[in-house]
This record gives structure tokens, C-alpha cells and sequence, in this order.
């Protein structure tokens, strides 16, 4: 037999080995080639009495990496098409036929009638792992990378072949629940004791040992076809079953507040699939998934968070024609917090870091950072000391400059101070070798203003990062007017290396994600001073997707830092360039009351001592509030609207203003940056999926209520009145990129 994406051998002993190998592609994925072909080696094989059973495998690191999601936007795409062309029954009738392609083919391996044996030999992930799932024996391989999992929920989907029946038959529904619903990969002892998969062998002995399962009378049926089957949990209406289901529905209700048809869909597949024989089960499935696949959320997240990110993090806005860059020595000028996290996640990339500050003790401390973080993960089991020592090898701390001679990358993260920001440039520039690149790690100052500082304006760019770095997968990439292509490749470049995901900015004042986030902050405390009470300013914005309250964040960022920066801002661009009620009230809290927010334990809430209970709304809170308004007599749809609405109308006039130029990076940076509902697709997602028109009516709504920061720019207005999209009207320049769950 001869495929594309499989090889076909067969052994002495009538064993078929299929080896999985798209060609041209670092990893296998689920696309339209690989599924046909497998079908028709199923029907082969189970035709041909020669075969005795089949083993199924990989020739690549990993084994698959889930579903070409490409494929998926493509067959919303024909739904859409039919739709209008053949009406809503036809168009159903397509999609869930297309959609149990995947299911049917599983199921056909599992009711071959031969032993199929799945042998693991690196990631398994989303449709990937549905395939070894269905298999009737799991054998994988002695690997510390090897993680399995359904992640499907993180781009707004759920396992649609299989997954949600074979799960739950195998692991007790509590386990099944925390697989499927959160999407996180367990490594190979965690699927051994939860018995997906049946045993862990050295590499060398993978195939040997699936083959010999086969040989040894390796039974072709799967648990839940044999007669007298039970689930690992018990019925679903016996007592325990219904300690689970109902509970579960509560607790997906208080993580998700329904913003997610994916998640609903999964409790709901789970819950009426296990009181179906298997067949009926997966057609339960399938369905769900046809609708799920309908859902604005799941064309929102699969675009934003999956193809856009993709796109992104393979270099989508890398200027042409300069040569790849490899930083192979990093400097940061700042020992501080946010230095030395940047100083650890690039060590941890295997860049040479130097951490310099303004005396040894300094930065002495910031590489302390360092060890405490990588400390934290040896202890935890996520890291070997060998790493730490390693790790740790590639930073020195200094407070020579001289260091700088050798460095390909400087990144300043010193005081947010234009003064000391001058000063350390100064220190800096006579150091720098001929092509070192100098980025600032600002959030607050623009970087054309800091680059009059510095002489070869064409190397100096921004790279701003989120705290905490470790965490945040975003970096802001921003572009001075001056600054140079060999500049922007080397960052783009270099936050790659170190595994974030960048989106290139133009300069303005707070860029793009701070201009968004602070607009949020902004109206939480317009609502505390509108009389708001404070817990229902909180959960309104959980409840409208954000992933903390506007108040929490505040406390978050530090509350003396935003009356900083208003203070700033107003010296720079004079007393109504900024909101004077708002900076009265953090004059209130920061220099009256001695609230700074998490780091001195007082802000809008009160911080326990560490370890010793939750957090907690400040009781004074009530007293600073000119007002109060009852609860019962507020719209909660209207405040869940306009925490969205004020920071999405930030983001259209970013577009308007040339910060944002690519508007895969307003989308995937709002979400990664400062969470911006997942499940709208970002920012600019919000208002197309909406509809321009219905936005600007919304907008011109609230602006006729609370005031011009809700009045849409011209261009939105002028796109409105064409019925444009942000999508349509700026189409992304579109790459060739590996799709994969």
C-alpha cells in the first residue's frame, strides 16, 4: 500500500506497522489527507485476513499535534456558503456530516476486529490523542517531553472524535471533567495511573513491545463494547454520578459564567453520552460539535487564538530581506524585578545574560531572582538541579558597563524616569559594539521621546514587557519613527527565542495594551464613584469575561504607580489630559490612607498575611464613594457591556491612529496582554463578530449616558456606515503556517 502522510509495512508475523509522516512538516496533524488515508488503511486492514493486528505510530518527535484547525475554518467557511445558497437544513446536514468524519473513522478502528495498538512517541495532543484513545491498546514511550491532552476548550472547541465518550468511560468523571474542561496536557505517570494509557517503555523497545501485545492475543475490543461493561464512576443517576454532575455544573458555571459554548457543550455530551451506548454517545457528540462549530466564539477564538497567534509567532510581521538574528549575549540594565525576570526567561533560553545595576548589591539581587524562581521549580519536581546550575552559569551580575562591549541586545528596564532613563543611556552608547540593538522595557513613556536620548535612533526600538514576565506570554514590540528593520528583526527575533508571542506597535503614549487596560481601570473607579457597590464592579467584569475585576487589577499594577503615571501624564500634556476626579480619589487612597495597592497589603482590597485566608474588599472603601446607588435598580447586562465596549473603542482608535497597523495583533495582544475576553476573539473580534453598525449604536448609547470616552472614531463610524469589518476593511497578510490543536 503507498500513502503520502503514511508509510505501510508488514512484518513476518502479519503485524502492520503505519507510520505517520506528513511530508514537509515538523509535526503531524489531522488534515483532510491524513484522515481520508486513514480510513482506507482501516478498510484495508480489516479486509485483508493476512493482517493480524495493527500497530500505529510516528516517525517525528512528537506523534500528532491534534486537528488542522485550518480545515475547521474552512468547513464554517462552506456552512456559511451553503447556508445562503442552500438554506439552514441543507447547510447542517453538510457540516455534521463533515464534522463526524473524524469520529466515524476512530470508531472504525475500534470496530475492526483487528488489535490496533497506539505507540506513543512524543506529544499526543487533541484529535492526535482521540486517535490512540479509540485504539485497544496505549503503549508510549520513555519521554520527560511526552504530554497528552484534549485542548480543544482553549480555542473556544471540544474533542469531537471521541473524546468526550472514550474519557469518561475510561478515568472517574471528576478526572475526566478536569481533562476536558481545561484543556491541560498530563505527562506519561499522571495518563499511566489515570489509565489512559497501559504501560511506559524504554524508546528503543516501543514497537517491539506493541507488536508483542498483538502477538500475545491482544484482545480487538474495547472496554465499553464488551457486555457487563460499567463506568469508572458509576452510572450517571447513582449516587455518585449525582454528587458529581450536579456540583460540576455549578463549578463550570462559576469559572466560565456561561461565556462559552464549548464548555456547556462538554457538560452536557458528558452527561447524556453516558446514559447512551458508545455509537449513540459519539452521534450525541457529533451534534454538539456541529453546533459548537457554528458558534461566533468558536470562529472568534479558533482565528484569534489559534491561526492569528500562529501567524504571528512564525514571524508574520518580520521585515524581508534582513538575515536571521541570534542574540547569543543579553544585557539588561536594571536588576530589578521586571530585569531580572527578563534576565531568567532568557537564561532559561540558553542566552548569555549579564544583569547590570548600579552597585554589585543590586545586582547580586536580581540574579537572587532568578535562583528563587528556578528554585521554586526544582522543588515542585518541574526542574532538575543540573538545569538550575545551568541555568544560573549563563547569568552574571555587575555593575561594570564595560560588559555591554560584547553584547549583541541591551534591554534598559530602569525607573520609569526620564532622567535616569537619560543617564543610563549616556553610561550605555560609548560600549555598544557597531550592530548591538538598544531597546527600552518602558510601559509608560513614549519611545520617540527617549530615543532624542540616543544617537543611532535606527537601533534603539521598545520591547515591553508584562508582568510577571515568567507568566505573560505577550511582548510589545514598539517602533520609534526612526527605528530600523535590522532593529525590529532582532526583537521580533530574539522574543521568539524566549517562547512569547509579539506584536509589533507603533509608539503612543501607553502604546497599545496600556491605552486598552487603563481604560479599564478607568471605568471601574468611574463606577465606584458613580456609586457602584464595589463587589458588583468586580463580578459584573468577571461576569463579562475580564480574567480580574478593575479594582483587583488596580491593586495589581499598584495603586501609587497609576497616580505616577497620572501625575506624569499631566505634566506632560497638561490638567485635562487626564481624568481629575479619578486622580483625586487615588490621592485619597495612596497618599492619605497609605493604600499602594498588593505589594504594601492595603488597597481597594485588604491582603492577608501570606497562606493565612483570601483577600478581601476594603471596608473603608464604601466611605470614599460620593454616592451609592442600589444594587437591585442597575442594568448588570449595560455594566457588563461597557467594561468591553470602553476598552474595544480604545482599540479601534489605535487602528485609527496607526499604533495597531495588523489587526491579528490588536486581537491575540488584548487577550494575552491584559485578557480581554477570551471568547470574543479580542478587541477588534468584539466588534466585528457584533457588527460595526450595532457597535456604533451601542457606543453612541453610552456616550450619550457616560461621556465621549465611549464616542466612536470616524473610522469606525465611516466602516458602520458600510457595513464594514475590521477583518474585511484591513485583511491580514496571510502566511503559510503548520495548523495544529
Amino acid at each position: 500500500m503507498a500513502f503520502k502522510n503514511f508509510k505501510f509495512e508488514t512484518d513476518a508475523d502479519g503485524i502492520a506497522l503505519v507510520t505517520w509522516d506528513i511530508p514537509g512538516r515538523s509535526m503531524n496533524v489531522l488534515d483532510e489527507t491524513s484522515v481520508l488515508e486513514l480510513e482506507e488503511i482501516v478498510k484495508q486492514t480489516t479486509a485483508d485476513a493476512a493482517i493480524k493486528g495493527v500497530v500505529i505510530t510516528s516517525s517525528k518527535e512528537a506523534f500528532c499535534a491534534g486537528a488542522d484547525l485550518s480545515m475547521l475554518e474552512g468547513m464554517s467557511r462552506t456552512y456559511a456558503q451553503l447556508l445562503q445558497e442552500k438554506g439552514e437544513v441543507a447547510a447542517n446536514q453538510v457540516l455534521f456530516d463533515q464534522s463526524r468524519r473524524f469520529s466515524q473513522v476512530f470508531r472504525s478502528i475500534e470496530t475492526s476486529g483487528k488489535p490496533w495498538v497506539a505507540a506513543i512517541n512524543g506529544l499526543a495532543l487533541g484529535g492526535g490523542f482521540e486517535i490512540t484513545l479509540s485504539c485497544h491498546y496505549r503503549v508510549a514511550a520513555e519521554n520527560p517531553k511526552t504530554r497528552l491532552g484534549l485542548p480543544e476548550i482553549k480555542v473556544g472547541l471540544f474533542p469531537g472524535a471521541g473524546g468526550t465518550q472514550r474519557v469518561p468511560r475510561i478515568v472517574p468523571p471528576q478526572d475526566a471533567m478536569q481533562l476536558l474542561l481545561k484543556g491541560e496536557a498530563v505527562n506519561l505517570a499522571k495518563a499511566k495511573s489515570l489509565n489512559l494509557i497501559h504501560v511506559i517503555v524504554p524508546a528503543a523497545d516501543l514497537i517491539k513491545v506493541a507488536k508483542d501485545w498483538i502477538k500475545g492475543g491482544g484482545k480487538a475490543v474495547a472496554p465499553w463494547d464488551e457486555k457487563g461493561f460499567k463506568l469508572p464512576g458509576g452510572p450517571v443517576f447513582s449516587k455518585m454520578g449525582m454528587q458529581m454532575f450536579p456540583a460540576g455544573n455549578a463549578i463550570y458555571r462559576r469559572e466560565t459564567y456561561d461565556n462559552y459554548p464549548a464548555a456547556r457543550a462538554i457538560m452536557s455530551c458528558v452527561y447524556e453520552g453516558l446514559q447512551l451506548p458508545i455509537d449513540a454517545a459519539l452521534r450525541v457528540e457529533s451534534r454538539y460539535f456541529t453546533q459548537v462549530l457554528r458558534s461566533k466564539e468558536a470562529a472568534a477564538m479558533i482565528r484569534s487564538l489559534f491561526l492569528s497567534m500562529q501567524e504571528l509567532n512564525k514571524g508574520a510581521r518580520r521585515p524581508s530581506g534582513v538575515p536571521p538574528t541570534k542574540v547569543r549575549k543579553l544585557a539588561v540594565i536594571g536588576a530589578g524585578f521586571m530585569g531580572a525576570s527578563v534576565g531568567y526567561v532568557s537564561a532559561k533560553a540558553g542566552i548569555d545574560v549579564v544583569l547590570i545595576d548600579r552597585d554589585q548589591e543590586s545586582a547580586d539581587k536580581g540574579k537572587a531572582h532568578a535562583r528563587s524562581v528556578i528554585d521554586g521549580l526544582v522543588a515542585k519536581g518541574r526542574a532538575k538541579e543540573a538545569e538550575r546550575d545551568t541555568l544560573l552559569s549563563r547569568i552574571t551580575a555587575t555593575a561594570d558597563y564595560n560588559v555591554l562591549k560584547d553584547c549583541d541586545l541591551v534591554i534598559e528596564a530602569v525607573f520609569e524616569d526620564r532622567k535616569v532613563k537619560a543617564d543610563t543611556y549616556a553610561k550605555a552608547q560609548p560600549l555598544l559594539k557597531g550592530d548591538a540593538i538598544f531597546a527600552s522595557n518602558t510601559s509608560t513613556l513614549p519611545i520617540n521621546s527617549l530615543a532624542e536620548e540616543f544617537k543611532d535612533q535606527g537601533k534603539f526600538i521598545g520591547i515591553h514587557f508584562f508582568s510577571p514576565v515568567e507568566k505573560m506570554m505577550l511582548v510589545e514590540i514598539i517602533l520609534g519613527k526612526n527605528t530600523g528593520d535590522a532593529a525590529l528583526a532582532t526583537a521580533l527575533d530574539y522574543v521568539r527565542a524566549i517562547g512569547k508571542t509579539p506584536i509589533v506597535v507603533n509608539d503612543s503614549r501607553g502604546f497599545f495594551a496600556n491605552r486598552c487596560v487603563m481604560r479599564y481601570i478607568a471605568e471601574g473607579n468611574e463606577m465606584f464613584l458613580e456609586g457602584v457597590p464595589p463587589a458588583m464592579i468586580e463580578n459584573t467584569a468577571k461576569m463579562a469575561g475580564m480574567p480580574v475585576g478593575p479594582l483587583s487589577l488596580s491593586d495589581e499594577v499598584a495603586l501609587d504607580l497609576g497616580l505616577k503615571i497620572m501625575k506624569a501624564t499631566e505634566a506632560d500634556l497638561g490638567p485635562n489630559a487626564i481624568n481629575q476626579d479619578h486622580k483625586k480619589l487615588m490621592v485619597e487612597l495612596v497618599e492619605k490612607q497609605g493604600r499602594f495597592g498588593r505589594k504594601n497589603a492595603k488597597g481597594f482590597y485588604d491582603y492577608p498575611e501570606k497562606g493565612k485566608g483570601q483577600k478581601s474588599l476594603w471596608s473603608g472603601l464604601t466611605e470614599l464613594q460620593p454616592k451609592h446607588l442600589d444594587p437591585d435598580t442597575l442594568d448588570v447586562e449595560e455594566l457588563k457591556q461597557r467594561f468591553l465596549v470602553v476598552q474595544a473603542v480604545e482599540a479601534a482608535r489605535t487602528v485609527e491612529d496607526h499604533v495597531i497597523t495588523d489587526v491579528r495583533e490588536a486581537d491575540v495582544g488584548s487577550i494575552l496582554g491584559f485578557g480581554f475576553a477570551p471568547f470574543t476573539g479580542g478587541t477588534l473580534s468584539y466588534i466585528d463578530f457584533m457588527g460595526t453598525k450595532q457597535f456604533v449604536e451601542l457606543c453612541h448609547k453610552f456616550e450619550a449616558k457616560y461621556g465621549s470616552r465611549f464616542t466612536p472614531p470616524k473610522l469606525l463610524v465611516e466602516m458602520a456606515a458600510k457595513g464594514e469589518t475590521f477583518y474585511g476593511r484591513f485583511p491580514p497578510k496571510k502566511q503559510v503556517a503548520e495548523a495544529a490543536e
